[in-house]
């Protein structure tokens, strides 16, 4: 480079001349002429060396170098295994280690640029199958007849999945590397094998078999699941503490309903709880649990027209402000709820649900005591006076077992036939159950319905809010004994009977 330099500086600003050049720097002028017309000068001619003793293996090294290109990489020759391979096939050549070594090594580079060359062809052509169709005609004059015919058919109509499946298998029988199409189709190798064994076995139907059906829903295993997820564990010899996914799928096989156990938890899910929260929500700790089941379904088998059964809690309290939750808001207008706000009152609700007729009983308290349940038993007591027995059930709370209720309760019950009043009874929910009593489905139904997205401007807003949705429930009701279709109550999570694989209470809109 730098003669190069000096000479074509010398050609400019001093002689002049090609010869005078020449002289000066003594060389050729044909070194001259080439200073002139290129600044790189040009690269010097090697001249190959000759190989008097590899030429007689090389056809033997080349043979083993291409067969490795088809196979996996834990199973190619090394360079030594190949002149140990050397040594016993061709004893004659004596030829040494590091010959080979060299040799080996310059022509894996050579048919690795060949492979990557053919490698992109292969691709282009793929890709061109893949997403053309006249590509196709031509396959189809490669492959008029034969197994690979039956192919074009799943690569015209089948889906991405299926139609990579069949190119893979008609690149494997064109020929291309199996390096090549798991690069070009994005999986590995051991795929691509799969589907090539697969086709070669079985044909079409071993590498696209039908598709499974997905089992349907089967409400007796869901019941089931939730009436054990429900009882206390111990019902079943299961420490409380050591409650596990394993122990209920075990239990679910045993009462003959096998499924898996992601399939629990999706039903867990779809409940709307994960199985670390379930097993402490929906799991009672009542020892008897199962006996005071027991008698609400007996109490409900045998109820009569003049008897009647109610589910009895409280809603609240909650305060009376701006609510958020899903909305459906127009192209540029911003729904926000302030995180603290004013609150413009609260209320707390009680309501008592008949489960044979449907219908709500509720009035509007300042605590959550036993007057307010003596209230409520006297209320229902005079509105269905008609009856002749009258049962309340509600959970294990301190006001609704307390002393003093149940003396109120004895007490009317003894002039109760003189009167002209039922008789008051009770069937008290096991504790830590309120995932039973069906009034907790008709306080999530009515907060979905017009609690949640609500802004009332003061509690007796809210409250004539309340006694429309009730007065417009128990209207329906009555002309349609049967649960309302897609009506605001309609979208209560569970119907209003009591069963002991539901949960009532949604922990969405509570």
């Amino acid at each position: 480079m730098q003669l190069y330099k000096r000479l074509r500086r010398e050609y400019e600003h001093g002689v002049g001349t090609i010869r005078g050049v020449a002289t000066k720097y003594k060389v050729h002028r044909r070194t001259v002429r080439a200073a002139l017309k290129n600044a790189v000068p040009p690269k010097r001619k090697a001249t190959p060396r000759g190989r008097p003793k590899m030429a007689l293996a090389i056809p033997f090294v080349d043979m083993i170098l291409e067969n490795d290109l088809k196979a996996a990489f834990n199973q190619r020759h090394t360079a030594h295994q190949i002149w140990e391979l050397l040594q016993v096939k061709m004893p004659a050549c004596d030829i040494g280690e590091s010959t080979v070594r060299a040799y080996v090594r310059t022509r894996r580079v050579e048919l690795d640029v060949a492979g990557k060359a053919f490698s992109q062809t292969a691709a282009a052509w793929m890709m061109e199958v893949l997403h053309s169709d006249a590509s196709l005609r031509v396959i189809e004059r490669e492959f008029p007849s034969g197994p690979a015919s039956s192919l074009l058919g799943l690569i015209k109509s089948g889906q991405l999945r299926d139609r990579k499946k069949a190119l893979a298998v008609l690149g494997s029988l064109r020929g291309i590397r199996t390096t090549a199409i798991a690069r070009c189709l994005q999986m590995s190798r051991k795929t691509v094998a799969r589907y090539s064994n697969c086709f070669t076995s079985g044909g079409l139907d071993a590498l696209s078999p039908a598709k499974a059906t997905k089992p349907k829903d089967d409400p007796e295993r869901e019941q089931l699941l939730f009436s054990l997820l429900h009882s206390p564990p111990s019902a079943h010899r299961i420490n409380r503490t050591s409650w596990r996914m394993n122990d209920l799928h075990r239990i679910m096989a045993e009462s003959g309903h096998r499924t898996s156990k992601q399939r629990i938890r999706t039903l867990i899910k779809k409940a709307g709880f994960k199985w670390r929260k379930a097993k402490i929500v929906l799991t009672s700790n009542d020892p008897e649990y199962h006996a005071k089941v027991d008698i609400i379904k007996q109490i409900l088998s045998g109820l009569r027209k003049d008897e009647a059964f109610f589910s009895i809690d409280e809603y609240g309290p909650f305060a009376i402000k701006r609510k958020g939750g899903s909305k459906r808001v127009g192209p540029g207008e911003n729904y926000v709820v302030p995180q603290y706000q004013k609150s413009k009152g609260w209320l707390i609700l009680t309501a008592a649900l008949e489960l044979s007729r449907n219908q709500i009983t509720h009035f509007y308290s300042l605590k959550k005591n036993t007057d307010e349940m003596i209230k409520m038993a006297d209320l229902l007591r005079a509105e269905y006076h008609d009856c002749r027995t009258i049962y309340l059930s509600w959970d294990a709370a301190s006001w609704h077992i307390s002393k003093k209720l149940f003396s109120h309760l004895e007490e009317i019950n003894q002039h109760a036939a003189q009167n002209g009043f039922p008789i008051v009874k009770t069937a008290p929910l096991p504790a830590g159950a309120q995932f039973l009593n069906v009034i907790e489905s008709v306080f999530s139904g009515m907060a979905k319905g017009i609690i949640h997205n609500s802004d009332y401007p003061s509690a007796d807003a809210a409250k004539d809010a309340i006694d429309q949705y009730f007065k417009e429930r128990n209207r329906h009701f009555l002309q349609c004994p049967k649960r309302a279709g897609r009506k605001i109550w309609g979208q209560e999570r569970v119907p209003s009977e009591f069963s002991e694989a539901n949960n009532c209470k949604d922990p969405l809109y509570r």
